[in-house]
């Protein structure tokens, strides 16, 4: 009776099943769409995104033969051009059910991801719903940002490293790369997490699943002994045959997609899709705490090495999380994307899907209660957001010279990023994704003192 109990309370009620869940997220989906498209045509202010149009006068110049870079602002992979061609002969919307379509997927890569690591069901569809049902998650694909695409290919690279894939894991991580560039910086924990002593050869590598994860005390001095003594027998064994066959694959995709690219498009494509993001410098108003010193400075030329100075900060705080994190991969490379979007030259609301996709990967390892503790990182975060936008509705509609206060503003949504990343890493329960293999001088040893 109680295990029948147990299992009652471990099941979601019917209505929240994952299978009717799915069918209500693609339902609303498709209905914002079609809404989108009833607001463009009515209202003054359009529901799709700028973006959009970007992607699709890219999209049309390359089925006439011609290059996408063209199109001022046209920043991506020519492969996001070829994707959205149909949206010039098939229907202008193809590209968001596509968008729409990679979301969906998110949501069921969320839960394999999930259920490969045994967490209980419930947990599972509580955890999925934080994707599927989030407004920003569920507006960002109807409105026609591809960032959707992205996120499920790093989704799939996780599976893949599950499964013990590492070719095609490596094969999908050379393309995301080259699609958006931002997902290089999870290359390093990823090659950190490629031991010989959890993949082998033909063998499937073992998990470490939800309920392992309880047991572990995160913060504990054993912990950070275990994070050193696994960084120095990285070190030791950097180059492993699985190592070496994951960066050579990866990067052999990387560069033949961008090679491909330069035949065809040369210098605009190296240019507009590659060098431009690593000496971007944004004279608008956004997020980011260096869009105030942008833009005060902004008529003289900024050197290539002042450019590059701003992402020492940014280097600093991924190499501090990886060598600390690395062997708990996803919470890791979530870790890394928040702080590389806090600390970035350049932010926008689209970039918070980068870790909104890997949210739900990490709750069901987390101590921390959404009531009051949760509760408070929520409206922290978005309250720092909210006031933000208040100053930045001044500046772009009231044409109020209100910059200061936005950079204030914009210092304060980076200690809110702060703040909250820091109370999730105090809350997380560190859980090594893979289970490492004991070696036989180990095992021997162990049966000595037995």
């Amino acid at each position: 009776m109680s295990r029948e109990s147990e299992n009652t309370d471990d099941e979601p009620p019917k209505w929240m099943k994952f299978r009717s869940l799915l069918v209500f997220s693609m339902l609303l989906r498709v209905f914002l769409i079609v809404y989108g498209e009833w607001q463009d045509a009515h209202m003054e202010v359009r529901y799709t995104d700028v973006d959009y149009i970007v992607f699709s006068d890219a999209a049309s110049l390359m089925a006439s033969g011609e290059s996408p870079y063209k199109r001022t602002t046209y920043r991506y992979s020519p492969l996001l051009a070829l994707l959205l061609t149909p949206n010039s002969f098939f229907h202008r919307s193809w590209g968001k059910f596509i968008f729409s379509a990679s979301d969906l997927l998110v949501g069921y890569f969320i839960r394999m991801i999930l259920k490969e690591r045994k967490v209980p069901e419930k947990i599972c569809t509580y955890s999925v719903m934080v994707w599927l049902l989030n407004p920003f998650t569920f507006t960002i694909g109807t409105r026609g940002n591809c960032e959707p695409i992205v996120c499920a290919m790093i989704l799939w690279i996780i599976i893949s490293l599950m499964r013990g894939k590492l070719l095609q894991a490596a094969v999908w991580y050379g393309l995301v790369v080259h699609f958006r560039v931002y997902p290089i910086i999870y290359a390093l924990p990823i090659i950190l997490v490629l031991d010989s002593k959890i993949f082998r050869s033909g063998q499937k590598p073992h998990l470490e699943d939800w309920n392992t994860g309880q047991v572990k005390t995160p913060t504990s001095n054993t912990e950070k002994k275990t994070f050193l003594l696994n960084f120095v027998t990285t070190l030791k064994s950097l180059f492993s045959r699985e190592r070496i066959m994951f960066a050579l694959i990866s990067g052999g995709v990387f560069l033949a997609c961008n090679a491909v690219s330069f035949y065809f498009y040369g210098q605009e494509f190296l240019h507009e899709a590659l060098l431009y993001h690593l000496t971007r410098t944004d004279p608008r108003h956004n997020f980011s705490i260096y869009f105030y010193h942008i833009y005060l400075h902004y008529e003289r030329q900024f050197s290539a090495v002042e450019k590059l100075i701003s992402f020492l900060p940014q280097f600093t705080v991924q190499f501090a999380l990886v060598f600390s994190f690395s062997q708990d991969l996803v919470f890791c490379i979530f870790l890394q994307t928040v702080a590389f979007v806090a600390f970035n030259k350049v932010i926008t609301a689209q970039y918070f899907v980068w870790f909104y996709c890997l949210l739900p990967l990490i709750l069901p390892w987390s101590r921390m209660k959404l009531k009051w503790e949760g509760l408070l990182c929520i409206i922290m975060w978005i309250g720092a957001q909210t006031h933000w936008l208040l100053w930045g509705y001044m500046l772009e509609f009231k044409g109020l010279n209100v910059f200061l206060p936005l950079w204030i503003a914009s210092l304060l949504f980076l200690a809110a990023n702060t703040f909250v990343l820091v109370r999730i890493i105090q809350r997380h329960r560190f859980s090594p994704l893979f289970k490492r293999y004991e070696s036989s001088s180990s095992s021997k040893n162990v049966t000595k003192l037995d």
